[in-house]
């Protein structure tokens, strides 16, 4: 198992570099910029312009943009403050254009040193942008993600054991019903009905405004992470329940089933305890990528929640290009995925002892 997922580990390092590549390009290549941005006024004057785009290094071509994101600057001398006096090759003369006044290498460290850069617009670096919100998005996907297997998996099993009866009809509506709704509709909904009628939940944020310290500890604010909660959990309710009905169905009619059953075992044991664990089998195939995909739902449920995550963060810095936060939260969603699929596999193994990987 070590071996296998040590292989797999490196497997997945051309895979990491490619999807930065091409989304580093695909970046780049946007309509706009960071620059536009920036600069934008009625009596911004092109000459600032130029300036602004050579201090942030983004008048550079796309490649050399890349190698000094991945490798930092501290090694080649390039214009920091857009003076038009600094040798920007990859060579580290002393003075290469023989102006006198050479500029020292930059301070960046580049990616593959655990450097992300500084964000363009906050001015500040973007590993203080990402800590200060990592944790709430891992807060609402965690509890997202256990709710989803802790309602969702028994609903699909008692669903399979009482086919074709009211409770498997009612969830089967109701797991078409929560896939098909759009999350922000649900929850505008819920937030008109629980936050402005009713009263008797917040509306939005993550905790009560406080003038020092932060939020308190999760147990002191749990009603704050219901409704977000709630709302994300929803369509892997719906998901895993049907899938966990379908698998259970193939799982009934096993041989090992009927045996249990003539042993004279309880229902509840022959279902969740013989039963279940075989069925989990196909659900390992989404257990690791739902952590991926909590992270793509979550932007629109943090900005209708006001929910400070990193969803929020990588829409704005969309919006506003900041690359840098961009590849920061590239690089978060890649290697979820990444580590979502080899923890399925790893799932298999768990699940059944049958499965061995060599």
């Amino acid at each position: 198992m070590v071996k296998y997922t040590l292989r797999r580990l490196i497997q997945s390092v051309p895979t990491f570099i490619g999807i930065t590549i091409l989304s580093y390009l695909l970046m780049s290549l946007a309509p706009g910029g960071p620059v536009r941005a920036l600069t934008f006024g009625q009596n911004t004057r092109p000459e600032q312009v130029e300036r602004v785009a050579k201090q942030l290094g983004l008048n550079d071509p796309i490649y050399v943009q890349y190698i000094r994101w991945l490798l930092g600057d501290d090694w080649m001398r390039w214009d920091s403050d857009g003076d038009e006096i600094a040798d920007r090759s990859f060579i580290l003369p002393l003075d290469a254009d023989g102006d006198g006044v050479p500029e020292p290498p930059g301070e960046r460290l580049g990616f593959l040193r655990g450097d992300l850069g500084r964000s363009f617009f906050e001015r500040r670096a973007v590993t203080q942008v990402i800590s200060e919100r990592v944790g709430a998005t891992m807060e609402l996907g965690m509890a997202s993600l256990f709710l989803g297997v802790v309602v969702g998996l028994p609903v699909g099993i008692m669903a399979a054991v009482r086919k074709g009866g009211a409770f498997d009809n009612v969830t089967r509506v109701m797991a078409v019903f929560f896939n098909a709704v759009p999350i922000f509709w649900l929850g505008l909904i819920l937030i008109l009905i629980f936050g402005s009628w009713l009263r008797v939940l917040p509306m939005g944020s993550r905790c009560a405004p406080v003038l020092t310290g932060g939020c308190p500890p999760i147990y002191m604010r749990l009603e704050y992470l219901l409704l977000p909660t709630l709302v994300l959990s929803t369509g892997t309710i719906a998901v895993f329940s049907r899938y966990m009905r379908a698998s259970m169905l193939d799982v009934i009619g096993q041989d090992y089933i009927r045996t249990a059953k003539a042993k004279g075992l309880s229902g509840r044991e022959v279902w969740f305890k013989h039963g279940a664990r075989n069925a989990l089998i196909p659900i390992a195939t989404f257990l690791g990528p739902a952590i991926a995909g909590l992270l793509g739902g979550a932007p629109i449920t943090e900005t209708i929640f006001s929910w400070p995550g990193l969803g929020r963060v990588g829409v704005a810095s969309v919006l506003q290009q900041d690359y840098p936060v961009i590849m920061a939260v590239v690089i978060i969603a890649s290697l979820a995925t990444i580590i979502g699929f080899i923890l399925s596999d790893i799932l298999y193994a768990l699940i059944d002892p049958r499965i061995r990987f060599n």
